[in-house]
């Protein structure tokens, strides 16, 4: 059983979504066009050095419900580092995510990952890059936006579609706070899917981050098609830390 728990934990990526529902459907009161464009202002999360940590709790589609700690620290558009420590919180997983790559390192026994990104979306379907993580993480638009993109404003909403390289991204952002509110990213290609929530948000240092987010991931994994859904709570988060370090070794 632990095998099994920690095969679904290292592939979270720190990645780290229950779907809630999208509610009643609502009158859009503009569309795409230069002025929706112009009025467009999400913001991005900046930072040089961060260092968080939360409560997570995994459930999985039999029932089963596993508690435990996440520590992360990241480099702007350079690293990722996380900790995953279930139960008494001798730690089980750790990961490195860099521009090239994900690393992560099963201490339970079972099989490591060291994969390119384009090698991972082969073997689980889901098309991941540093940048997605670290946008999707801190509740950032996953990219930029263009004129190439579908934009509505639904109330105090806006919507947004986006096609990047087969990926369909779907996210609703706060006009006020120009933030991420849910998420969904379903591929064209194969059967890999995401969907995010960030129910609240808390202002450090006059910036928005998520107080709390909810995931939901389905992946193909080798054997079969999983799915689970990851409960994050930050407890600490610190954006401007000082100079840190992201030990890993293999």
């Amino acid at each position: 059983m632990i095998d099994e728990y920690m095969t679904k934990m290292r592939l979270l990526a720190g990645l780290m979504l229950v779907c809630l529902s999208w509610g009643c459907a609502q009158k859009i009161t503009s569309q795409t066009g230069p002025e929706e464009m112009e009025s467009f202002a999400p913001r991005t999360t900046q930072y040089s050095y961060l260092e968080a940590k939360a409560k997570l709790v995994l459930e999985e589609d039999s029932g089963k419900i596993t508690r435990g700690t996440l520590q992360v620290r990241a480099k702007k558009d350079s690293l990722i580092w996380f900790s995953l420590s279930p139960g008494l919180g001798v730690e089980a997983i750790r990961g490195l995510l860099s521009q090239e790559k994900i690393q992560i390192l099963n201490r339970m026994g079972t099989e490591d990952i060291n994969l390119s990104y384009e090698e991972f979306e082969r073997r689980y379907g889901i098309k991941l890059s540093l940048g997605l993580v670290q946008n999707i993480l801190w509740g950032d638009s996953p990219f930029p936006a263009s004129y190439e993109d579908r934009l509505v404003r639904v109330g105090k909403k806006f919507e947004l579609t986006q096609v990047r390289d087969q990926v369909r991204y779907f996210s609703k952002i706060d006009t006020r706070l120009g933030k991420v509110t849910e998420l969904s990213s379903t591929s064209i290609a194969s059967k890999g899917s995401l969907l995010a929530s960030f129910p609240e948000y808390q202002n450090r240092d006059e910036q928005a981050y998520p107080v709390e987010a909810l995931f939901k991931v389905a992946f193909e994994a080798p054997e079969v098609a999983q799915n689970f859904r990851i409960y994050i709570t930050w407890t600490s988060l610190d954006p401007q830390a000082e100079t840190l370090t992201f030990p890993f070794r293999f």
